[in-house]
């Protein structure tokens, strides 16, 4: 419902990934084109997100330029940011209508840093009153843009032959390797899986497929 207001056609769609299990994993509609996984961010997490900072600050990392990124300002918004970053890296996949607020959107911003897009959004009314309305739709309600939320949405891409972990609250992408298209969705799960081992206590994570339709 999201990406049809946000002017995207129907051939590509948000699916279920219902567990990370082989046989589990042959039911999600193939290609993929990008994972959004819901976790929590517990001190475990948050210890470890430091950390992986300053580790990649020292080394380095190849990042491309292609790779669309932004920084998350607004408070509660990361669904909204995970879906940009999951469609704004495969643009070339979507099919926008004409009149597309989320089409303008990346046109806008294509040639602006990661901050200065989070900036953008900021005082974007269309994507804003769409995901307000979208909010209001769901099963549960959502919470308030004031609200501390302790789950978090990032996307998974495949940019280049290289796996991105998009995520606004870290200052960059991460790259975690290699990736094809045929090999996208189990790459991307192994990744999930490993921010559920970090937190083995834990059972509150979700994954989310863009998948053709």
């Amino acid at each position: 419902q999201f990406l049809k207001q946000l002017g995207i056609h129907p051939d590509w769609q948000f699916v279920d990934v219902y567990g990370m299990e082989p046989e589990l994993l042959s039911m999600v509609p193939r290609p993929v084109c990008a994972v959004l996984l819901l976790f929590p961010i517990t001190e475990k997490y948050e210890t470890f997100r430091t950390e992986e900072e300053e580790r990649i600050k020292a080394k380095g990392q190849d990042v491309k330029s292609s790779v669309y990124f932004m920084k998350q300002t607004i408070n509660n918004a990361c669904g909204t940011i995970g879906l940009i970053h999951a469609i704004a890296n495969n643009r070339d996949k979507m099919n926008f209508e004409t009149n597309s607020s989320l089409k303008k959107f990346l046109e806008d911003s294509l040639s602006m840093t990661p901050e200065e897009r989070a900036k953008y959004l900021e005082t974007y009314e269309a994507i804003r009153v769409t995901h307000e309305s979208s909010a209001h739709e769901g099963q549960t309600e959502a919470p308030s843009i004031d609200e501390k939320v302790d789950l978090h949405f990032i996307a998974l891409v495949n940019v280049g032959g290289h796996l991105y972990e998009l995520d606004g609250r870290k200052p960059f992408p991460i790259n975690h390797g290699e990736t094809s298209d045929d090999s996208f969705l189990e790459d991307a799960i192994q990744v999930c899986k490993k921010f559920m081992e970090r937190d083995p206590e834990e059972l509150r994570f979700n994954a989310i497929a863009l998948s053709a339709a």
